[in-house]
């Protein structure tokens, strides 16, 4: 029988407390966390062991800079779970990147792997810098050293990293170099996201966007909404949301906006997105000075009369201050964490479709899992079959969460995390407690 209960309150673990916009990101994954364990009935041990991070790795980084003088940083490697099998998550560099962040998305890694039937558990790792301001030597410096402090860690069976904020394939290679080195032991599956001639896939770049494009069609067609009569707005014009854009327009979609770190452009007739790529790219990677758009403000885009919105750019965008002028009918988080708690509940009483963001941007994961298998075997996938694959897994994965969904009555974010929680309690019950 359907769930009707107020899935808002929260879980009977916890003392009772209001859902606010100015939490951190780990405290906003535990409060959704809290409300499908409470759907679930969780038991209060297996709550305390899914909650928390399986180990938290905090390193000093020593750095010897250009101009001679050693300079250190600190990096994190947040292990949350490893019950579905290795733990997987990408590595940020960003002089704001924190240990509560980190612990955050090491967590949603977890159901996002559950929720796409990944056999992975989930990781994150940081390291405090500003890449903007280093030379290519001093960042091959910084991750050679950051891997090397963590060869304990990682591992194809252990622990495996991958791209993430402010880092590429470049940077997979110089800890895929690093790793074997020192082990002895070439093992290209120790990470993802890496070159292609070093056992990267094809497919992995636009991976995270194909499978926002996915979900976003996937949730139209549940509406009865047609691509070809829709508007679509995207903030975030990094990979996660130029890809995105990309997709959806060809599929028929109208971008009518379009934002970046300097700011939001507006065109009513739709854009060209091809065009807007190219001109990124060759402006220092910002629209900034688009000569077909409108300026506009972030939160100006972010309240467009649209039908679709994603969010493909930082965390707690979508807040209580801005959720009651949102007019998308749909809401596909392309970030990790875009919508507050609180204004979850607004967007939920206002009829708005979100897609969370640990099912709309699984995507990445997903085609990470892919090419682990691909370095395990020793045999590598065409495009299409990767494309293939990772549509089927993303539209399986909707399809999953929307009819949980309507059973227990519960938005599609409670549905996700009931989804990912009972998976991995499930396992956690065969496997046991070792004592």
């Amino acid at each position: 029988m359907p769930f009707k209960q107020n899935v808002y309150e929260k879980a009977v673990y916890k003392e009772p407390a209001p859902i606010r916009d100015t939490e951190h990101p780990f405290q906003a994954m535990i409060d959704r966390f809290d409300i499908a364990a409470k759907i679930l009935e969780l038991d209060p041990g297996f709550y305390e062991y899914l909650v928390s991070p399986s180990r938290i790795h905090i390193t000093s980084i020593p750095v010897v800079m250009d101009d001679g003088r050693i300079k250190m940083f600190e990096g994190y490697r947040v292990i949350h779970n490893e019950i579905l099998g290795p733990s997987k998550g990408g590595i940020r560099f960003s002089p704001d990147v924190n240990v509560n962040e980190v612990k955050a998305l090491a967590a949603w890694m977890t159901w996002k792997c559950a929720i796409v039937n990944v056999p992975f558990g989930g990781a994150k790792g940081g390291v405090v810098c500003d890449p903007s301001s280093m030379s290519p030597g001093e960042l091959e410096r910084l991750t050679r050293r950051y891997t090397a402090n963590l060869l304990d860690v990682f591992g194809p069976d252990k622990d495996i990293p991958a791209p993430d904020m402010n880092t590429n394939a470049q940077i997979m290679a110089w800890i895929i170099d690093t790793y074997c080195m020192n082990t002895r032991n070439t093992n290209t599956a120790m990470v993802t996201g890496k070159p292609i001639i070093l056992g990267g896939s094809l497919g992995r770049v636009e991976a995270t966007g194909r499978g926002v494009m996915s979900v976003t069609l996937s949730a139209m067609a549940k509406l009865g909404m047609s691509p070809q009569d829709s508007t679509v707005a995207v903030q975030g014009f990094g990979n996660v949301g130029s890809i995105a854009a990309k997709l959806l327009s060809g599929r028929g979609c109208k971008i009518v906006a379009v934002s970046d770190v300097h700011g939001g452009y507006y065109n009513e007739n739709g854009f060209d997105v091809e065009d807007l790529i190219e001109y990124a790219s060759n402006n220092n990677r910002s629209l900034a000075g688009y000569p077909e758009a409108q300026e506009i403000s972030n939160h100006e885009l972010l309240t467009l009369d649209v039908d679709v919105l994603v969010p493909a750019a930082k965390e707690d965008q979508i807040t209580s201050a801005n959720a009651p002028d949102v007019k998308a009918r749909i809401i596909a988080e392309g970030a990790n964490g875009p919508t507050t708690p609180a204004a979850d509940r607004i967007l939920d009483e206002k009829g708005v479709l979100v897609v969370p963001d640990i099912l709309a941007n699984a995507g990445g994961v997903t085609v990470s899992y892919f090419e682990w298998v691909q370095d395990r075997q020793g045999y590598f996938w065409s495009i299409e079959r990767v494309n293939k694959r990772l549509d089927r897994m993303m539209k399986t994965a909707f399809n999953n969460v929307f009819v949980a969904s309507e059973e227990y009555g519960v938005p599609l974010r409670t549905a996700s995390y009931v989804l990912a929680i009972d998976k991995v309690a499930s396992a956690l019950k065969l496997r046991g407690i070792y004592a």
